[in-house]
């Protein structure tokens, strides 16, 4: 069964969601994150993805009291990302409650690096985060393109982390489908590779042809924020009776 993993995106302590990573266009909502992610737990997720977005263009982890106010409110595992760069960064964010270090530019631009975090803590504790415009992977939360190839970066670095999220920034916040065919490639040319895809996610049936394609679990973001997909949609993925029943 896939996992249903809600995105949780912060600017100055707030949630927001960013239209193809662009963070002139961004959505600010409302709503505490904290209570935000009391309703993911009341629905039957286990899971949070949490992105420090101002740590990310800033290069050092910045909302660290969002992660401990939810971290403390909730039982639900989280990954936080975002500003990850020194030893003492790393030590905060599980210090501050998180289960699982999302890390994306440091393993692009530091590999040593990340190698010796993943042998330090076991890589169970990582998760590796690609976000790609075309085949080459974009840094920096988002804002430095590289010519570093999806695949062989993939090939080289995967091992070293728990699971891979990859984003195709074309499709982030868009809700216009996610990069299906992407994952299938990817998937074929990596056996074995434990993938989770972010992005683009509309509806429900989008979540099913990620299931069929192989992706071990989904971040979903903007379609829940925005009220397009309801808790009570995830029903189905969160009990494997009801999926055969349908």
């Amino acid at each position: 069964m896939i996992e249903i993993i809600p995105a949780m995106d912060i600017i100055d302590g707030r949630c927001v969601r960013l239209s193809q990573g662009d963070f002139a266009r961004r959505t600010v909502y409302e709503a505490d994150p904290v209570e935000t992610a009391k309703g993911f737990e009341a629905a039957g997720l286990r899971r949070l993805h949490m992105v420090d977005l101002d740590g990310a263009r800033a290069g050092r982890v910045t909302n660290l009291a969002v992660l401990e106010r939810v971290a403390a409110a909730t039982l639900l595992v989280i990954d936080f990302s975002g500003g990850i760069k020194r030893d003492e960064d790393l030590s905060s964010v599980f210090g501050a409650g998180a289960s699982i270090a999302g890390i994306g530019s440091v393993a692009v631009k530091d590999p040593q690096r990340f190698a010796g975090w993943s042998a330090e803590y076991g890589r169970e504790k990582f998760l590796l985060g690609a976000d790609v415009r075309g085949r080459n992977l974009a840094v920096d939360g988002w804002l430095t393109d590289t010519e570093v190839d999806l695949s062989d970066f993939l090939r080289k670095t995967a091992p070293l982390a728990s699971a891979v999220f990859v984003t195709d920034v074309s499709k982030d916040g868009a809700m216009q489908g996610p990069a299906t065919g992407l994952y299938r490639e990817l998937l074929a040319a990596h056996p074995g590779l434990n993938l989770i895809a972010s992005g683009g996610v509309r509806n429900a049936d989008d979540i099913r042809e990620l299931h069929a394609a192989g992706c071990s679990g989904v971040i979903v973001g903007k379609a829940v924020y925005e009220g397009v997909i309801k808790p009570k949609e995830f029903a189905e993925f969160l009990n494997p009776e009801a999926e055969h029943a349908r």
